[in-house]
């Protein structure tokens, strides 16, 4: 019997921060533990920590980035990341066994995945537990574990969609590449001024083009998309705890200490330093 490396899905185990460091999206579902590692997490329009422990599932060619702390990029500071990931297609194991009646909850929760899935709850353990176990498990186990992961998520009371309901999360390609690319440039230089008409510019668009394609995808403007970044920004610089309240409004791309505090509070529900003592 051959034992070739060809699998029906891949698992693997990243202990490095960046890779895939970059807004991208793909066919395939993907599911992520991160047993250690944190930093701020955007799916499509939505902006958050993650933090360790955490699990998520992604539907397909739902754009993702996860951007981890400084001291996992610093090489002197000893921390490490230990993440466990999980591409599949959804009918991988083909139509007859996702369509039998038993599959029904699996189902509705892979439809409702297409909007990004954050698991909460004690369930989260007991999941990390099976991830971690299908990345180091060969043959039909693997499988067998796909289906206990999805079924355990299926049947969490606690699971949070990530995205809102004026995302799109199936666009054209071409649509897709102009995103990405914006998505992109946004994540490399939120710190600094952005002019709409240099963003359109870079994504070969007029500026009415690009606002218009923009609020088709994700359901808000550009400016709203830019905030959110940006206070994932000053979210993450609050966690790590090394710069003062005003230097993290600077730091995260804000020039008014006033709009921050603001849009701070108006995005995360309490204010900077509120956010720091709770965390």
């Amino acid at each position: 019997m051959s034992n070739g490396l060809f699998h029906s899905f891949s698992a693997r185990l990243d202990t490095q921060p960046n890779v895939n460091s970059h807004w991208h999206c793909h066919n395939e579902l993907e599911l992520v533990y991160f047993k250690r590692g944190n930093g701020t997490q955007f799916v499509g329009d939505s902006v958050k920590q993650f933090r360790d422990g955490d699990v998520v599932l992604l539907g397909s060619n739902l754009p993702h980035y996860w951007q981890f702390s400084k001291k996992y990029l610093d090489s002197d500071s000893g921390a490490a990341v230990e993440i466990y990931v999980v591409h599949f297609n959804e009918n991988f194991w083909g139509d007859v066994l996702l369509g039998l009646p038993e599959f029904q909850e699996i189902r509705r929760m892979l439809e409702f995945c297409k909007h990004g899935l954050q698991v909460l709850g004690k369930q989260k353990a007991n999941l990390g537990l099976l991830i971690s176990q299908l990345v180091s498990s060969s043959g039909s186990k693997r499988i067998s574990l796909l289906i206990d992961c999805l079924s355990e998520i299926s049947a969490c009371k606690e699971a949070r969609k990530l995205t809102t309901m004026g995302f799109q999360p199936h666009l054209p390609q071409a649509s897709i590449n102009r995103l990405e690319s914006i998505y992109d440039y946004t994540m490399r230089n939120h710190k600094r001024k952005i002019d709409i008409g240099k963003i359109a510019g870079f994504a070969n668009l007029r500026p009415k083009s690009f606002c218009r394609l923009f609020k088709k995808a994700s359901g808000k403007t550009y400016i709203q998309f830019l905030n959110e970044v940006r206070i994932g920004q000053a979210c993450q610089l609050l966690t790590e705890g090394r710069l003062s309240v005003k230097e993290i409004c600077y730091e995260s791309g804000f020039i008014s200490f006033t709009s921050f505090h603001r849009t701070f509070k108006s995005l995360t529900g309490t204010t900077p330093l509120g956010y720091q003592k709770k965390d």
